[in-house]
């Protein structure tokens, strides 16, 4: 059948009543609410469009764009049943796809049932690639697909190595968790709670701003050593790291304590430490070399909230660097939305640097 004649345009709150309509008639479960529509329409990090047909509203799409990255997901897409067939669902994807594309966004991202055959092929016709999958994803124990697409380039993602995803099980042992992923992708070491806390309680500063300390790379980077694994880092200063935030004198003697600690222990294990400033060239090398790639980033672009966090690099190509972000907030997030996060090269700089004295460091694994 040719393509139906539609509008395509955003959502408008007196689509609101339509728009239950349409979640209602099209999915029995798992149902957007009429105050989460409400939310989306007006959402500044959302784009929840609609399909017009002789002024009836017949479907929507809603993508969600994740701050602070290139990455954007396809949250909910449908059509009603009498307007199905008619190349609706694609005229509405494409246009998400364009303006999401406006607002920097490099990939897009669903995931879809694998017995959906009719969804799938819609998708593949689009351009978009299977890159993963969830075994008992859904309410019915039935599998997903997880598909992607380059929505500015059609460039395939083929990552260099096989880095598997782990999930943080603490709020500050992101440094642990993103260096279980950085091993296990060069020779499937095991991951577990038991490991990254092990690893944590190594690594760990003590302190932090507030509540429990972080990790030095230091001292990620020793733990590394004493599992069998060569490392090198780089750290763009000699002086007690995440002590700017902390006012406590005390506190403060402590983190110069523990620093120095570190600073001794690698002299002794003769680990290499280059005191510079950290580049892209540098993981761009270090990736070419075959290394897993630990890297702190500011969280600031993401939440707002200016922490130190460690992910994992997967993959880098002519636009974006991609990491493994260990942690997932089950509330707002699913794990594909923590896995090979593209941040564009153009934001490394900002996104690689921490706190008032711009902190930079990186760590590189290797057998």
């Amino acid at each position: 059948m040719n393509a139906s004649v539609c509008q395509i345009r955003f959502a408008q709150a007196t689509d609101l009543t339509a728009l239950v309509a349409i979640e209602e008639q099209s999915f029995s479960q798992d149902r957007l609410s009429s105050r989460s529509l409400k939310r989306w329409i007006s959402a500044s990090h959302g784009l929840l469009m609609v399909a017009e047909v002789d002024n009836q509203l017949v479907g929507y799409g809603l993508v969600w764009c994740h701050k602070g990255t290139r990455l954007a997901r396809l949250y909910s897409l449908a059509v009603l049943q009498s307007q199905q067939g008619k190349g609706i669902a694609s005229q509405l994807l494409l246009a998400l796809e364009n303006e999401t594309a406006k607002r920097g966004r490099l990939y897009m991202r669903l995931e879809v049932a694998v017995n959906n055959q009719s969804a799938i092929r819609l998708y593949e016709k689009l351009g978009y690639q299977v890159f993963g999958h969830y075994s008992d994803y859904y309410d019915d124990h039935s599998d997903a697909h997880r598909m992607q697409k380059n929505i500015r380039r059609n460039i395939e993602f083929n990552a260099d190595k096989h880095t598997p995803w782990y999930q943080q099980t603490t709020e500050f042992t992101c440094g642990p968790a993103a260096l279980l992923m950085a091993m296990s992708s060069l020779n499937d070491t095991a991951m577990s709670q038991l490991k990254e806390l092990d690893i944590w309680r190594e690594a760990t500063t003590i302190f932090m701003t507030s509540g429990h300390g972080g990790c030095h790379p230091l001292g990620l980077a020793l733990a590394a050593m004493k599992r069998g694994f060569k490392a090198d880092v780089v750290l763009n200063t000699r002086d007690t790291l995440f002590i700017d935030g902390v006012r406590s004198e005390k506190k403060k003697a402590i983190l110069h304590t523990v620093h120095n600690q570190f600073v001794a222990e690698a002299i002794a294990a003769k680990l290499p430490v280059r005191y510079q400033e950290l580049t892209l060239a540098s993981i761009e090398d270090w990736l070419a070399e075959g290394k897993a790639v630990v890297l702190l980033i500011s969280t600031y672009r993401f939440d707002g909230k200016k922490s130190p966090h460690w992910v994992c690099v997967t993959h880098i190509d002519e636009h974006c660097l991609y990491v493994h972000d260990p942690f997932c907030e089950n509330e707002k997030q699913l794990a594909i939305d923590c896995q090979h996060v593209p941040i564009a090269k153009a934001d490394f700089t900002k996104m690689a640097s921490f706190g008032s004295s711009r902190l930079s460091t990186a760590m590189a694994f290797y057998l």
